[in-house]
């Protein structure tokens, strides 16, 4: 024993994939990589007999392997990814799908799409993101995988022990939407009883699905020990399913 909290292991049975408001989770067969961080740097002198390494530019990646789904209509996996898109995809990784479970995000360039048909007949695509601007960025989420709501709603808060003056960063897949706004926003509370909209922190009014979004806060900003997604409207809806990702900076300085 090492003295830290006991937890139990688990396995990766339930978890999650989402690429850009649209709900991939059934038809991925593995994730070959989640991964990222910044980029190590040898500045070794010659009087030194080991390597000297320093952190630089941030990076992150995810790869996938997927089933064939195409959906001539309304759209499934195949015209998501086959598309190939020039402009960024927003992935969220969900580890689990109970609120505050971990989930891990990504700002990336879809990188192929690459079929390979077995003599069994299994037909699977090889697709690789790569990180656009920031690195992968591991938080907790505020939904429970995705998330329904009907109307205006208070969501179940997460505890993160403490609060802290180092900024943070959120994740938005949007997969459905009916009605005619919705606007989904992050608050904080220092006792879990009072809670208060977080400055800044509040991502753009959805119209439509899908959609996803990234939004950030200055890395000098304070969160408060509890945190919670909430959904407003001023011309009303009827339903909307939602995920969000939170990453709440616990060090200082951090640059995004």
């Amino acid at each position: 024993m090492d003295g830290g909290t006991v937890v139990a292991k688990t396995s990766g049975l339930g978890d999650n994939l989402y690429i850009a408001g649209y709900n991939a989770s059934g038809d991925i067969q593995q994730l070959g990589n989640i991964g990222g961080g910044p980029a190590l740097l040898n500045v070794t002198g010659i009087d030194k007999s080991a390597y000297e390494r320093i952190g630089g530019l941030r990076s992150g990646q995810f790869e996938m392997t997927t089933f064939f789904n195409s959906v001539a209509v309304t759209g499934g996996t195949h015209e998501k990814l086959s598309a190939l898109p020039r402009t960024d995809v927003i992935m969220t990784y969900c580890r689990g799908t109970t609120v505050g479970d971990p989930a891990a995000s990504l700002v990336a360039k879809q990188v192929g799409y690459d079929p390979t048909r077995g003599d069994d007949g299994m037909l699977t695509f090889s697709v690789s993101a790569q990180s656009n601007g920031y690195g992968i960025e591991w938080g907790r989420q505020l939904t429970a995988g995705l998330r329904t709501d009907t109307v205006a709603t208070t969501g179940t808060s997460i505890d993160t022990a403490a609060a802290a003056s180092f900024g943070g960063q959120a994740y938005l897949h949007v997969t459905a939407f009916t009605g005619t706004d919705v606007t989904i926003k992050i608050q904080d509370s220092a006792d879990n009883s009072t809670f208060a909209d977080v400055a800044s922190f509040a991502f753009t009014q959805v119209t439509a699905a899908p959609a996803s979004e990234r939004i950030a806060l200055g890395n000098t900003a304070t969160l408060r020990r509890y945190l919670r997604a909430t959904t407003v409207t001023t011309g009303g809806f009827t339903s909307v399913t939602f995920s969000v990702n939170v990453i709440k900076n616990e060090v200082a300085n951090v640059q995004f």
